[in-house]
């Protein structure tokens, strides 16, 4: 099942003439602002990397996609890949008309010529294409709670790539890959995807699936969107670098792929298979639980971990690439080598370093032995995740009007700044209505567009090693969870639930707020006429009934060091 990779793929672009002349044109079309993951999807629709597909799924490809992986005329594709949008922008918009996409900064990217506009079933493609309509799931939380409410299929003109600044050299489309296979003469290469950084063990494996297929080797990570909490791209290509030089240079090459994952497991496989395909590799190794995004609500794997092997085996034909299985490489003590786990007699040592732990040992500043990874990646990390107590961190009080959730905050300020180390940022609900958000009023959406502005100072101040305090409301679980989403990339997230009861709050009532509210002149209410949304499982949750302030303070400031945030 060799295919040739000296056929270029074909692509969406129009030719630097036409491209300026439709830049000119597409001023007038209405223009929507691409997300960061839809940026992801239309370059690789642009490049070939998503051949066959010509543009975003008409609503027919789409019911067939989420139903049976399968295009309506039938082509294996396992991945919904639609233009999401506001149901604002989708009420400006019909089926026959052109619409410009551009990206964050305004540059147009593409013209696309919408040919279908629906409202998805969400809780039906969450079901089918990622196993369960569960929001532990990233993708599935992104379907409901960042996707927009309506779709746009249509066939895309590509104007120009999207601009990447960082490791230019490092990125290779479709059919750059190809040539370069040419040239090498490489006819048999082998893919292996990740979106972790490498250690011993991953260049061990690589080494034997290389071996195994008789292929060179593609190194080929994900540089688009992975899953919240990922170790961040630039951080992982250092460690690439780092590590590239372990490896024969004559039979290995690194190149960054921009694909926004959906940590889909089984699905996900076979479309990094056929990703792959076409971007010119003849195989790629398959992990065990391969793209899984860890434990559903329940706890337990969103997949079983050879579900991913099963269906890309089942459907390897179709993909038109043969998969080198992964085998699980553990370290063999007596013989100072890695061996997979499934050969090893009885009665050996083998050691082990989780990705939990080897968070823990960067997290704490305990040693990383040598066998387990190499020096320079060691570095790298380290640089990256200092310590806990040299990181920033956000600690986000959330609960009732009145609960003295500012005041817990304040005196946690003065404790934080007297023991010194980190600049201290008090970021309190009035205060940022104020300052960051006056236009905005207490709708719904406008509350959740405050909480998501203080959430991005706090990562900001979390990412430059600074402490963020945050005491809004906050009542709706969903935003909390972007927030924390946002945070987590740089430190630490700990959400602090004053959980004091209503009639408590109600009964100090400092500004007068309950009392207009039960008098219907303030709408929209938190705990009257709105909801408020309890966190399920915060890191802590206070009590403030006939305990004073210091002793609240106090609690949080144990937890933090607890956690290892502040030095004991």
């Amino acid at each position: 099942m060799t295919h040739s990779n000296s056929i270029p793929i074909p692509e969406l672009y129009v030719s630097y003439e036409s491209a300026q002349k439709l830049k000119a044109e597409a001023g007038d079309l209405p223009s929507w602002d691409l997300t960061p993951r839809q940026v992801c999807d239309l370059e690789l629709l642009m490049n070939g990397g998503f051949n066959p597909l010509k543009g975003y799924l008409s609503e027919a490809d789409y019911n067939s996609v989420v139903d049976d992986m399968r295009l309506a005329d039938g082509a294996l594709w396992p991945m919904p890949v639609t233009l999401d949008v506001s149901e604002k922008f989708a009420g400006t918009v019909e089926p026959g008309q052109d619409i410009a996409l551009r990206d964050a900064e305004g540059v147009i990217l593409a013209i696309m010529s919408v040919t279908d506009k629906w409202v998805p079933e969400k809780t039906r493609e969450a079901e089918k294409v990622f196993g369960a309509d569960d929001l532990a799931h990233p993708a599935v939380n992104y379907l409901h709670n960042t996707a927009g409410a309506v779709y746009l299929g249509g066939p895309i003109t590509g104007i120009q790539p999207p601009i990447h600044y960082d490791f230019r050299a490092r990125r290779d489309t479709p059919n750059e890959l190809r040539a370069f296979f040419r040239k090498m003469g490489w006819r048999r290469v082998v893919a292996f995807q990740t979106r972790n950084p490498l250690h011993r063990a991953h260049q061990e494996l690589t080494f034997r699936a290389a071996k195994e297929a008789q292929a060179n080797l593609l190194i080929h990570p994900v540089v688009g969107m992975t899953k919240p909490g990922d170790v961040d791209h630039f951080t992982r290509v250092r460690c690439y670098e780092a590590v590239l030089d372990k490896y024969p240079a004559s039979t290995t090459h690194m190149s960054l792929l921009n694909l926004a994952m959906r940590m889909a497991g089984p699905r996900e496989a076979v479309w990094h298979g056929i990703i792959r395909r076409n971007h010119g590799c003849t195989h790629m190794i398959v992990g065990r639980d391969h793209a899984g995004p860890g434990k559903n609500s329940a706890g337990e794997d969103f997949y079983g971990p050879y579900d991913a092997q099963e269906l890309f085996r089942d459907h390897a034909e179709e993909i038109g690439i043969e998969m080198v299985d992964f085998k699980h490489m553990v370290y063999v003590q007596e013989r100072a080598q890695y061996e997979p786990a499934d050969e090893i007699e009885e009665g050996l040592t083998v050691l082990n370093i989780s990705g939990t732990e080897l968070r823990r040992r960067l997290r704490e500043g305990i040693d990383i032995p040598e066998w387990f990874s190499f020096p320079e990646v060691v570095a790298e990390l380290r640089y990256r995740f200092p310590p806990r107590h040299r990181q920033g961190f956000t600690v986000f009080f959330t609960g009732l009007s009145g609960s003295g959730k500012s005041t817990i905050a304040n005196a946690l300020m003065v404790k934080l700044m007297e023991m010194g180390g980190r600049p201290v940022t008090l970021l309190d609900g009035d205060v940022v209505r104020k300052h960051l958000s006056s236009e905005l009023g207490f709708s719904k959406e406008h509350r959740d567009i405050n909480i998501r502005r203080i959430g991005y100072v706090a990562s900001e101040i979390t990412k430059n090693g600074g402490i963020a305090l945050c005491a809004p409301i906050a009542p709706y679980t969903a935003t909390r969870r972007a927030v924390r989403e946002m945070i987590e990339g740089f430190g630490a997230f700990v959400e602090v639930h004053v959980a004091t009861s209503l009639d408590e709050c109600e009964r100090r009532d400092r500004k007068g707020l309950y009392k207009l509210a039960r008098e219907g002149k303030i709408k929209e209410f938190t705990g009257i006429s709105d909801p408020y949304e309890e966190p399920q499982d915060p890191e802590l949750r206070v009590d403030t009934e006939n305990v004073d302030v210091d002793y609240c303070a106090q609690q949080v400031l144990l937890k933090l060091e607890s956690m290892g945030l502040i030095a004991a």
